[in-house]
């Protein structure tokens, strides 16, 4: 019977040991956490006050400038900002605005966890990021620092930044920066700008009806605004008086006869802000932070002047220029100039609407280039014993790959070839893939790859498709990669900075880099001089050469290369002083419609390009030592004479230029006649509706068929 007891017993006691020990355990583990938390308070506390300060005022912001010295700045033009002072504001408004906006301003230390956490648990609940918990002090901070977009880094810096402005101001010098910076709409900041536009009078003087109906504006400046929907706005108003009484701040009395009031607005107009080039002043401000080691704050209200290297004249030409000839549906486009002697970006354009879509085409996309890859391909084989001269035969090819695993059967443009040999200068002035497919295999895929890499379009696979640019990169480094061909081999990354002063004088930043040659001088006046052809009628054979529906706007020497694949149409054209890329395509996986928009590139581009050149001097593409000019015959590579007339003059580098004439032609037979082979049903219709040039040029099946 004893022995039954303390078999009962001791499995009680083994049950209590173990409770006892969860319990220890869980009190330890609790005990850490809070540790834990106490020192991550510690430590984000520490950091803050590291930190210091940030700036307070908006009274200084960076400001932007062009080439010429106008300022380029969008967030301050068209903005009506005006300052006043904690005490030259309506006690109505400040109340209203606390309490519509955050009641627990004066106790909290710039977050409000209650409400942190209630927003969490909505975006949780609806899977979105829509639900906000910011106080004034956060509202402010992202007013000053921050932009608006809806992301959890954007929150947790704009939590770092209100610690900040707890730690280092008071609650009235939060409260009244808040004040002076929120936007009430129609171009107004801070309200006294918006006093005066509603309702044509001081802050100071706003009454209990007047302040809040101007505090309701800004959770939706124009959803809210009094101008466009009275019922609404005068909705939000009685949500913010019946939140002031029951924050204690009127009576009841009071809001009913505010609510009765009746308002009279005066709608006195601010300036339209005029946006100037805003794509690529996005890219200058992350540039700032990227080059400069700038920080946010810095490059928004430090005081700082930036010089850009922007030319008004030529981002006005590029904008109109997008907006004549881009069709009203979800086409967009891209546009880069610049001036290959000093790499400056001159323009820049990423997109058909900044206001529908910020983001930038030119410098965060990357597309599939197309035949304007071709180009390096050249350039490649003419440093490995080609000539313009060299000729491959033009016709549908297999070609083989992968130690004959893999097949690659590209086809020219509509399927056009020239069933003979054709040559370089014709190739490349035609667009022909086979021929380019050809040298790309014959001189080894590895060396397009390294070229590539040397103007700045990154490491690209050693594939066949290569050739006709069937790998994608950044339309920006397309575009300067083109400025080594332009300037002789030499090119440095592009410059959209020239300096970045602080508020006294002093340079903080200077982009100081010296060009570099990366490309052979000869060789690339030589690749040049074949470029050219691409604008040149008289080469046309076969086919027709791929820029001449275009050559009549061109007024100076200019060599060029156009590009497309079913989603992607490109442009791109230098002259001495001036590299200009276009691109258009959709963003989504959608194919261009090759009869009603593959053209619109090469038109904007060649629009511009007239435009941008009608002042500038008429220069020659510099010739360097070591290449001789020969006038030959570009179809079959012989130099010209009596037999041939009408020749090219063509470069050549000194050593390999043709020494063999052409020769008389066989006499024929008196009664016999020449036939001329048939063009094709498709190309006979085009000559027929208005010439050979290349009104479907991009028209391919498939992306790797380009032109």
């Amino acid at each position: 019977m004893k022995n039954e007891r303390v078999s009962k017993v001791i499995p009680a006691t083994r049950g209590r040991n173990k409770r006892v020990k969860q319990l220890k355990w869980l009190a330890k583990f609790t005990f850490l956490a809070f540790m834990c938390v106490i020192i991550s308070i510690i430590a984000l506390l520490s950091y803050t006050r590291m930190q210091g300060p940030p700036p307070m005022e908006l009274a200084f912001p960076t400001q932007f400038f062009a080439n010429d010295g106008s300022m380029i700045d969008s967030e301050e033009a068209g903005q009506n900002r005006t300052s006043v002072s904690l005490e030259e504001m309506s006690p109505y408004l400040v109340d209203a605005t606390i309490a519509i906006e955050d009641r627990k301003f004066f106790s909290h230390y710039g977050f409000d966890i209650k409400r942190i956490g209630g927003a969490i648990l909505a975006n949780v609940q609806s899977g979105s990021k829509e639900q906000g918990a910011s106080t004034i002090t956060q509202q402010y901070a992202r007013n000053l620092y921050l932009s608006h977009e809806k992301t959890y880094l954007r929150k947790w810096n704009e939590l770092l930044y209100a610690l900040r402005l707890e730690m280092n101001f008071s609650k009235e010098e939060i409260l009244e920066g808040y004040l002076n910076t929120i936007y009430y709409g129609h171009g107004n900041y801070g309200i006294e700008a918006a006093s005066m536009h509603f309702f044509g009078k001081p802050a100071k003087n706003l009454s209990l009806a007047e302040a809040t109906m101007i505090a309701g504006v800004p959770k939706g400046p124009s959803y809210y605004s009094p101008l466009n929907d009275l019922d609404r706005a005068t909705s939000r108003q009685h949500t913010i008086l019946t939140s002031m009484v029951e924050a204690g701040a009127i009576t009841e009395q009071e809001a009913d006869q505010a609510k009765q009031e009746k308002l009279h607005f005066v709608d006195q107009q601010a300036p339209e802000a005029q946006e100037v080039a805003p794509y690529f002043q996005d890219h200058v401000k992350a540039l700032m932070k990227k080059q400069a080691s700038l920080t946010e704050e810095q490059v928004k209200a430090g005081g700082l002047s930036v010089q850009t290297t922007l030319d008004p004249k030529l981002q006005q030409q590029a904008e109109e220029l997008i907006e004549q000839h881009m069709p009203e549906n979800e086409l967009q486009v891209a546009l880069v100039a610049i001036d290959p002697r000093t790499n400056e970006v001159k323009a820049l354009v990423g997109g058909k609407d900044y206001e529908d879509s910020a983001y930038n085409r030119a410098t965060q996309s990357k597309r599939h280039p197309g035949s304007t890859m071709k180009p390096f391909l050249y350039y490649a084989a003419l440093e490995n014993g080609f000539t313009p001269m060299t000729t491959f035969l033009s016709e549908p090819t297999s070609f083989t790959f992968d130690e004959g695993r893999e097949k690659y059967e590209p086809s020219n443009y509509n399927d056009i070839y020239a069933n003979d040999y054709i040559t370089m200068l014709e190739a490349i002035s035609y667009s022909d893939n086979i021929f380019a497919v050809k040298t790309h295999l014959s001189i080894g895929e590895e060396q397009l790859v390294q070229v590539a890499e040397s103007v700045g379009l990154g490491t690209l696979k050693q594939l066949p498709s290569l050739a006709l640019g069937a790998q994608p990169v950044s339309i920006l480094d397309m575009a300067n990669a083109y400025t080594a061909l332009a300037n002789g081999g030499k090119m440095k990354e592009p410059v959209f900075i020239k300096s970045v002063a602080d508020g006294e004088g002093t340079n903080v930043f200077e982009q100081t880099e010296e060009q570099k040659q990366v490309l052979r001088a000869d060789t690339t006046f030589i690749l040049t001089d074949m470029m050219q052809g691409v604008f040149e009628p008289e080469l046309n054979s076969y086919t027709s050469v791929t820029g001449g529906s275009v050559s009549k706007k061109l007024s100076h020497p200019t060599a060029g290369k156009s590009g497309s694949t079913p989603r992607d149409s490109w442009m791109i054209g230098y002259t001495p002083q001036l590299v200009t890329v276009v691109w258009t395509g959709y963003d989504e996986k959608t194919d261009i419609n090759q009869f009603t928009e593959g053209q619109v590139a090469k038109r904007i581009w060649a629009d511009f390009m007239q435009q941008a050149m009608e002042d500038e001097l008429t220069l020659p593409f510099t010739r360097p030592s070591g290449v001789v000019m020969k006038t030959v015959d570009p179809h079959t590579g012989l130099l010209s004479n009596e037999a041939c007339p009408g020749g090219r003059p063509t470069a050549f580098l000194m050593g390999t230029e043709p020494l063999e004439s052409c020769s008389e032609p066989e006499e024929t037979e008196p009664n016999e006649k020449e036939t001329k082979p048939d063009d094709g049903l498709f190309r006979r219709f085009f000559r027929w509706i208005g010439g050979n040039e290349e009104e479907s040029e991009h028209w391919q099946p498939r992306e790797t068929e380009e032109r």
